[in-house]
C-alpha cells in the first residue's frame, strides 16, 4: 500500500489533521466492485447531490448515517422467500458505500424515486468562519508587558 507524506503540507496549515486520515482512508477504499452506482452532482456554491443506483430496493432496505464526518449508505434486501428464478440478473445483493463528509456539509435529506436514493447536501459555513475584517489598534488585549506592569503596580 503507497503513504503519501503530508509534511510539507503541514508546514505551511492550520487545522487540516483530519485530511492524512481521509487520504489514507481513500487509498484503503477497495474499488475492484462499483456496486452501486452512484453520482455526486455539485448544484450550487454550497450545495450537492449524491445520486446511488438501488433498482429493486424499498426504503425499509435502505439505511443512511454520518458519523465522524462519514456518510455511509446501505443496503440489505430481504430475504425472498419461496421465489424461483429462471434467470436472476438484477443484483439484489447486500452492500455499503461510504462518502466522506468536509467539515460543516450536513445532509439534509434523501429521498428515493425510480430507483435512485438521492441523498441532499449542504455545507453550511459557521459566522465565525466567514471571512471579515480585523481592524488596527482598536483592541482591548492585554500584552506580557501590561500584564507584568499591572501585578508590579499591585
Amino acid at each position: 500500500m503507497a503513504t503519501i507524506d503530508l509534511t510539507p503540507l503541514y508546514r505551511s496549515t492550520i487545522g487540516f489533521d483530519r485530511m492524512a486520515s481521509i487520504l489514507d482512508a481513500a487509498m484503503r477504499v477497495d474499488t475492484s466492485t462499483g456496486y452501486p452506482p452512484y453520482n455526486i452532482e455539485a448544484l450550487e456554491e454550497n450545495r450537492y447531490q449524491i445520486s446511488v443506483a438501488v433498482a429493486g430496493f424499498d426504503e425499509k432496505e435502505l439505511e443512511l448515517e454520518v458519523e465522524r464526518g462519514v456518510l455511509t449508505v446501505r443496503g440489505r434486501k430481504a430475504d425472498e422467500d419461496g421465489k424461483q428464478y429462471l434467470h436472476k440478473g438484477i443484483a439484489f445483493r447486500s452492500f455499503e458505500r461510504k462518502f466522506n463528509l468536509a467539515d460543516h456539509v450536513q445532509v439534509e435529506g434523501a429521498n428515493l424515486k425510480n430507483g435512485l436514493l438521492v441523498v441532499e447536501l449542504l455545507k453550511v459555513i459557521p459566522e465565525q468562519m466567514k471571512a471579515r475584517r480585523i481592524p488596527i489598534g482598536q483592541t482591548n488585549l492585554r500584552t506580557i508587558e501590561s500584564e507584568g506592569h499591572d501585578q508590579a503596580a499591585a
